[in-house]
């Protein structure tokens, strides 16, 4: 999602209410529940939250300048860096070694590289079709990239063929090098 992005992608910057802060920390919470201990430390009270509008309908929600997530039609997503700060809140799926050179260079995983030995997947009833995961490697401790699941971790296992993510945002692309000035 994130290959290309520059900013002549940039529409639009605004400052956004506190009224639609609320709505945006209930909106969070609801999506990543384990996120609600620590939301008012994620986007506080007197912080600066601005909407970054850019091009195919992507809005960027920057608290005092930093991209912490964004959103692509009606679903927020959490940026790396507030993974980073964050990691336990997100649906999680684990790579094996052999992935991460083709993970960090913004390919699609292979469903082989999330069912072989040292990568991870959730115990049943796991995660639905079109779900935002956190991709982590084996071995490491931080986040490589968020990906969107082209078909249950359940058929991830049984299938074992073909592509199992969607890569949306991923360690050195520029979202993740991102700056506002």
């Amino acid at each position: 999602m994130f290959k290309k992005f520059t900013k002549d992608d940039i529409h639009s910057r605004s400052n956004v209410k506190s009224s639609v802060q609320r709505t945006l920390k209930t909106k969070l919470v609801n999506q990543y529940p384990k996120l609600e201990p620590v939301i008012d430390e994620l986007i506080p009270k007197k912080s600066q939250v601005e909407i970054i509008k850019c091009e195919d309908k992507i809005q960027l929600y920057t608290v005092n300048g930093e991209v912490l997530f964004f959103q692509q039609f009606d679903e927020l997503i959490p940026s790396l860096r507030l993974v980073h700060k964050f990691p336990e809140a997100y649906p999680t799926v684990q790579v094996d070694r052999g992935a991460i050179k083709f993970v960090l260079s913004g390919a699609n995983i292979m469903c082989p590289g999330l069912t072989s030995p040292g990568a991870k997947l959730p115990d049943a009833p796991g995660f639905e079709k079109d779900s935002v995961v956190i991709i982590k490697a084996e071995n490491k401790d931080s986040a490589l990239a968020i990906g969107r699941l082209l078909m249950s971790t359940d058929d991830i296992k049984s299938i074992n063929k073909g592509h199992g993510v969607e890569m949306i945002h991923h360690l050195g692309d520029p979202l993740w090098d991102f700056t506002l000035e």
